[in-house]
């Protein structure tokens, strides 16, 4: 895999906040979870759980194993499969960005404690690969140790390792649930880093036959998609992209079609709209040199591609992006 792209891809998922609960639940229990516009992560702790999305076989988590849902897609969440479920919304209402809850489920049933967050990132800054992560990444306790970071950061952050003596349970717990000066800026980080690093073990452990992973892993398209990812203002063409990943023409479009799920020059454009959308929102530069940037010589061909793309001109998204 080419490190530096992976770099490329995840580096820009800076979180703008995060909704964090712990969970202590005896069975039988089941909420089920609406797609929601954030990514989402369940650290089970102890105990274990099941996941279940529409169409896809239950998955199950045990202690120390953790599911990212890189979309925040509608999934339930139990302690087995089949489960009778109650709304999420009816367990945790609300759930602004920047608070933290507890969750208490009581039962006859053996006992699972989880760490669960709502991860807030700018849909803008996310590369356009990004889409075509799996609706679920699981990752297994192996996976998780590939990260040793990555372990130890979700262990605090769900209240202490599960083996811990209570005083130590009890004071993480504190750390990441009191208020005090700088807290909501320090779990932000905290989940923005767990994040990233779930999504390098994830991408790391996942099955050969993944379409982002055999494009990730594959050195001729992996070239071109970095060239698109870093150099997006190039005027590149299917010939000058093909020349840089080393082929002829119409086997690198084939290629990149198959293993990315689009042609080259769509992707090239997704990623120009992405990055225009990103100065857009943060930036306060004009038009014209928002258009020279993402490879348009052409404000008036900037106004129209952006459009066709994104449903409204630049000022409208820049104007909704203040609101």
């Amino acid at each position: 895999m080419d490190g530096d792209l992976l770099s490329e891809l995840l580096a820009p998922l800076r979180l703008r906040g995060v909704f964090h609960s712990r969970w202590t639940a005896r069975a039988p229990w089941g909420v089920a979870g609406e797609r929601e516009s954030c990514a989402l992560l369940h650290y089970v702790r102890e105990g274990c759980c099941v996941v279940e999305l529409p169409g896809a076989d239950p998955v199950r988590l045990g202690a120390g194993e953790l599911a990212v849902f890189p979309h925040g897609a509608a999934h339930r969440l139990a302690d087995a499969p089949g489960r009778a479920v109650v709304p999420l919304e009816s367990v945790l209402p609300g759930r602004e960005p920047g608070s933290a809850r507890t969750v208490s489920i009581d039962g006859p049933g053996p006992l699972t404690t989880m760490l669960c967050g709502g991860l807030h990132y700018s849909a803008a800054a996310a590369a356009p690969l990004y889409r075509a992560l799996p609706q679920v990444l699981v990752l297994d306790r192996t996976a998780v140790a590939s990260e040793p970071l990555l372990g130890d950061l979700l262990g605090r952050l769900a209240g202490g390792d599960a083996g811990a003596a209570g005083e130590r349970g009890a004071g993480a717990a504190g750390e990441w649930g009191a208020g005090g000066p700088g807290v909501e800026i320090v779990a932000l980080r905290a989940f923005e880093l767990a994040f990233v690093l779930a999504l390098r073990a994830a991408l790391a452990n996942l099955a050969r036959d993944e379409p982002v992973l055999r494009a990730l892993r594959d050195p001729a398209v992996g070239a071109a998609l970095l060239a698109v990812q870093t150099r997006f203002a190039e005027p590149w063409t299917v010939e000058r992209l093909a020349a840089e990943a080393g082929m002829s023409r119409s086997a690198f479009a084939a290629a990149f079609r198959e293993l990315v799920g689009e042609p080259p020059m769509r992707h090239l454009t997704a990623r120009r709209m992405q990055e225009a959308a990103r100065l857009l929102a943060e930036t306060s530069l004009p038009h014209s040199a928002i258009a020279l940037r993402v490879g348009y010589q052409s404000t008036v061909g900037f106004h129209l591609a952006f459009r066709q793309w994104h449903g409204f001109t630049p000022g409208e998204y820049r104007r909704g992006a203040e609101v």
